[in-house]
């Protein structure tokens, strides 16, 4: 697998809470932050698709979650 790496500053309570996590889960910071910049990312990806559709939903009836789970068999 092809990695890069990215240092970043954290302060120092985010420092203290990512150790914390880390000890937790009993796994390596790097892989709590990797993890936690995944699902951000995945978060942010979801959230501008849902941006772009709502529009569509909108104009069929569909404001709210709810909405859509009603009209799910």
């Amino acid at each position: 697998m092809n990695t890069a790496t990215l240092s970043i500053r954290l302060d120092k309570d985010l420092d203290r809470l990512l150790s914390k996590a880390s000890r937790q889960a009993g796994r390596s910071r790097s892989d709590v932050a990797r993890n936690a910049l995944r699902r951000q990312l995945r978060l942010t990806q979801f959230e501008s698709i849902r941006r772009r559709v709502m529009p569509f939903a909108e104009a069929r009836g569909f404001i709210t979650d709810e909405d859509v789970f009603a009209n799910t068999p």
